[in-house]
């Protein structure tokens, strides 16, 4: 589970920085460029589910003991 959630961690990173270079700062919020803000902040989101999942499974592990 550790690695199925490292690897997706690091294609949000991708996604985020993809969506980065598609930014246009003149036009913030229109056309592409609001696009790629809403995929930088979904991206964003999915890395926190990703990590308190992770902190949850360490959590459940430590309890166990």
């Amino acid at each position: 589970m550790k690695i199925f959630t490292t690897l997706l961690i690091v294609l949000a990173v991708g996604l985020i920085a993809y969506n980065a270079t598609l930014l246009d700062f003149n036009q913030f919020f229109e056309g592409d460029s609001a696009i790629a803000v809403i995929s930088i902040l979904a991206a964003a989101c999915a890395i926190m589910l990703l990590v308190i999942l992770r902190v949850s499974f360490q959590i459940k592990k430590k309890a166990k003991r």
